[in-house]
């Protein structure tokens, strides 16, 4: 009889424990997901162009913990380096320097606001058919786990043996790919603008100092 009630003892501490998880996951959640709706809607309602663009750094950030508690930690560490790291601090240092008369492209926005009304009535309307949709289906079943399945191997791990072993030889020819793309976009916009100073290592190194150097005696008071 006590063996049974310590089972039971342990199985109830076991399920308590699954629901702190399950309760702290989904507070997680919540709180990544409304930080980043409420970022997104910054982005496009801030009067500051260079707020916009930090409002949509954080919400890079925060998409990027939603892919951490989904286990794809690789693609929220890509968002990271990529999209934060990269294009968002771009569009913030091209905001930063470029002299944009924003009152005059903020001219045309009473222009296109029904048709973005429509647009954000139509994302309501399909949001709330997915939530209502009906439970017993196979996504809303018992069977689906409510949390990320966590394998042994990383994420990140797995996705370089699939690269680096099966896809090996269809990764190098993309890296190829792109290398003869940023090489023919640079011989496309390289420009040889004539009269224009440059320096020639050829002609420098082989000039002679006796008809490079002229020496000219100037007296005292005198030019030249």
């Amino acid at each position: 009889m006590e063996i049974d009630g310590s089972k039971k003892l342990l199985k109830i501490f076991i399920s308590i424990e699954n629901i702190d998880r399950m309760v702290l996951y989904s507070l997680t959640f919540y709180l990544f997901s409304s930080v980043a709706v409420l970022s997104a809607l910054m982005v496009i309602s801030a009067k500051n162009p260079v707020h916009s663009v930090l409002f949509l750094i954080l919400s890079f950030v925060n998409a990027s913990g939603l892919f951490v508690l989904l286990g794809a930690e690789f693609l929220a560490m890509i968002l990271v380096v990529v999209y934060v790291g990269a294009v968002a601090v771009l569009f913030l240092f091209v905001v930063m320097m470029l002299d944009i008369n924003f009152v005059r492209l903020r001219e045309g926005f009473l222009q296109y606001l029904p048709f973005g009304a429509l647009l954000g009535i139509v994302l309501v309307i399909e949001l709330g058919i997915l939530f209502l949709t009906d439970r017993s289906s196979n996504i809303y079943n018992n069977q689906t786990p409510l949390q990320p399945i966590v394998n042994e191997v990383e994420n990140t791990k797995m996705i370089g043996q699939i690269l680096y072993t099966e896809y090996f030889y269809l990764f190098q020819i993309c890296g190829i790919i792109l290398l003869v793309a940023m090489i023919g976009s640079i011989t496309l916009t390289l420009r040889d603008k004539g009269g224009v100073k440059r320096q020639n290592i050829d002609s420098q190194n082989t000039v002679d100092a006796s008809t490079a150097i002229e020496k000219k005696k100037v007296n005292i008071g005198e030019g030249i």
